[in-house]
């Protein structure tokens, strides 16, 4: 065997296996800078986005009356009007006076897939600003806060949850007030029957209908499902206080400059009395479709939201 050749082969393959190395990691480093640089565009692009596309698309729901709920084909309530306030800032904004506004439809279980996808560019609805919903969607300044708690029917016996024991008991899929009925249960050491309706107006469905005994979810969400109901009177809310959920306009995930508008727009209604008026529209006074007043007064939890507006999720 030559030694010069062993030696001159050797140092080709390590010249080789060099270049190759090198090249790898030029070509890797490029492909994660390329990532970083999409991530970074796209989680601050839904301004861009909007203006290109001439329209903002905002998610609501239908049938979470009075906060987010169709009437007749229209979207309306309390946080719709909140998200159209959004909308015409938007316009301001961007100096886009024609600005279309269309509006998607989403559930519980597809309003975060909605904006994940892109599909909507803002939700006002009945969505809870938790800080587990915050590892993938924002929230605005929080502009409702809600009391979970109970509805049965007038006759019922049930007052707290332990009188739940041995019972169905209904909430709706995809919603945190599963969370509190488990953790009462639990608390208390009772065994009830855990169901889910597909969304709120199926869940009322079957605590009215006799196919559960209570059904537990946001007392605004409560009230509105009773107040339309073709027999008011006919149900009643009941219980402790379950947990006080914030509500905040669900927003894409890591866009500051969006957010900023947001937060702006909410905190500016809360501190000039637009709120104030909002919450009297809707909760106070004879709202669509049959012209029922909730007369829900502001909760506690509502009144300290007032005082202090803020962008806080809950645990």
């Amino acid at each position: 065997m030559n030694k010069n050749g062993v030696f001159k082969m050797k140092s080709l393959n390590t010249k080789c296996s060099t270049k190759r190395s090198a090249k790898f990691l030029t070509v890797t480093l490029a492909l994660f800078a390329s990532t970083l640089t999409v991530t970074e565009v796209s989680a601050a692009d839904t301004l861009a986005k909007i203006k290109q596309s001439g329209k903002v698309i905002i998610g609501y729901r239908e049938s979470s009356d009075p906060i987010s709920y169709v009437v007749a084909g229209k979207p309306m309530g309390y946080a719709v009007d909140i998200c159209n306030t959004f909308a015409n800032e938007l316009k301001k904004d961007l100096k886009l006076p024609n600005l279309k506004v269309e509006y998607k439809a989403v559930t519980s279980s597809t309003r975060i897939p909605e904006m994940l996808a892109g599909n909507i560019d803002m939700e006002c609805g009945t969505t809870t600003n938790s800080v587990q919903r915050q590892q993938q969607v924002s929230f605005s300044t929080n502009y409702y806060v809600t009391e979970v708690r109970m509805a049965v029917k007038a006759n019922s016996t049930i007052k707290t949850i332990a009188d739940l024991n041995g019972k169905a008991v209904v909430t709706t899929q995809g919603t945190t007030s599963d969370k509190y009925i488990k953790m009462g249960e639990k608390g208390q050491n009772i065994n009830a029957n855990n169901v889910y309706g597909k969304d709120h107006s199926d869940s009322f469905a079957m605590m009215a209908s006799g196919r559960a005994a209570a059904f537990v979810m946001d007392d605004n969400i409560l009230a509105g499902l009773m107040a339309k109901s073709s027999t008011p009177k006919d149900f009643k809310i009941v219980g402790p206080v379950l947990s006080a959920e914030p509500y905040g306009i669900m927003l894409p995930k890591g866009d500051a400059a969006y957010k900023a508008i947001a937060d702006r727009v909410v905190t500016n209604m809360w501190k000039n009395g637009q709120m104030a008026g909002l919450y009297k529209k809707w909760f106070q006074s004879p709202i669509a479709p049959k012209n029922i007043n909730l007369n829900m007064p502001m909760s506690a939890s509502y009144l300290k939201l007032k005082a202090a507006p803020n962008d806080k999720g809950i645990n």
